[in-house]
């Protein structure tokens, strides 16, 4: 079968993507999992850009969540988790900012943002589920009364109901839909098509793809569309779901990208010193953000000797023997 280029008009650079569907005070989803797959290029260049007023939704992120608040671009976000492991089990901007009045944060379970961003994917506007009853995650609200209903911030952060096909005294938590303005995520592969290739787990990722208006994928490397029939089980999401395609190899440092490299704990404990004080952190947003004149250049900074020792195995998936401490 003849190879086709269905990334016409998708395929840019990570500042005309940013460009297009970030502004300010818009709704953006960020992809990935504490430290893994974050889409770090995408967040420097919409850090460099100094976007502002951003409401930002994820699921369970790290570093690009602290990025983003630490370069004060967030006013809201909407999480269940947002913590960088051991290296921060919580993320350390984001904690100041929560401290010093700095961000309106509203918090949901695990369980309930995944069903938000599949509520928005089946375009219902709500979904019923079990998780958080009981808990003070279903009593307390983090945004006024004055933003419910508008921008992107449903009018009640949950409705608890009875189920009604039960036999009574049932209660279910209805939790709002999710539909952000733009979804960005990294990935492994996209092929000349725009078909996305995710290895290892999708975290919540293919959901909040589904239930956004536009999606940008920034990734390890263009392949082949006959590269990905190979075997199209291991594929993630269609070409048509697709609005910009980036390539960016090491897109995702310092974050791991799963059999292509894992995350540098070098960098992560470089973050986590300077994060803790205002001033060596904005220090290090000039010389690892605003003075870094292209992602080769970053690169540059990381250095080829730590570039090659987080280099994962690609039977393994990670790195062995790797210092991690």
């Amino acid at each position: 079968m003849a190879e086709h280029n269905g990334l016409d008009g998708k395929l840019m650079t990570i500042g005309e993507a940013v460009g297009r569907f970030v502004h300010d005070g818009c709704q953006i989803a960020v992809g990935g999992f504490t430290i893994t797959r974050n889409p770090m290029a995408a967040v420097y260049e919409i850090v460099r850009r100094r976007i502002k007023d951003l409401h930002l939704v994820a699921h369970s992120n790290g570093q690009a969540l602290d990025v983003l608040i630490g370069a004060g671009c967030v006013a809201r976000l909407d999480i269940a988790y947002g913590g960088n492991g051991r290296f921060a089990p919580t993320c350390i901007r984001f904690r100041k900012a929560v401290e010093r009045g700095e961000l309106l944060v509203e918090d949901y379970t695990n369980n309930q943002m995944t069903l938000r961003f599949l509520a928005g994917s089946l375009a219902v506007p709500f979904i019923p589920s079990k998780s958080g009853l009981g808990t003070d995650v279903l009593g307390r609200e983090g945004f006024p009364p004055e933003l419910r209903g508008k921008d992107g911030v449903p009018s009640k952060k949950v409705v608890v109901v009875e189920n009604p096909f039960g036999a009574g005294g049932d209660e279910v938590a209805l939790v709002p839909a999710l539909t952000p303005d733009v979804s960005i995520i990294h990935a492994q592969q996209v092929s000349t098509d725009g078909t996305v290739r995710i290895k290892g787990l999708t975290f919540a990722d293919l959901e909040q793809c589904k239930a956004s208006r536009a999606v940008v994928v920034t990734c390890e490397e263009i392949v082949p569309e006959s590269y990905l029939r190979l075997d199209p089980g291991q594929n993630s999401l269609p070409p048509f779901l697709v609005d910009a395609v980036v390539p960016v190899p090491y897109g995702a440092h310092p974050t791991a990208v799963p059999y292509f490299y894992d995350y540098d704990p070098a960098h992560l404990n470089l973050y986590k010193k300077v994060a803790k004080d205002d001033d060596a952190w904005a220090a290090y947003l000039r010389e690892w953000v605003d003075d870094v004149a292209s992602w080769d250049d970053y690169l540059d900074k990381v250095g080829g000797a730590q570039v090659a020792r987080i280099r994962a195995n690609t039977v393994a998936g990670y790195a062995p023997g790797l210092d991690r401490r």
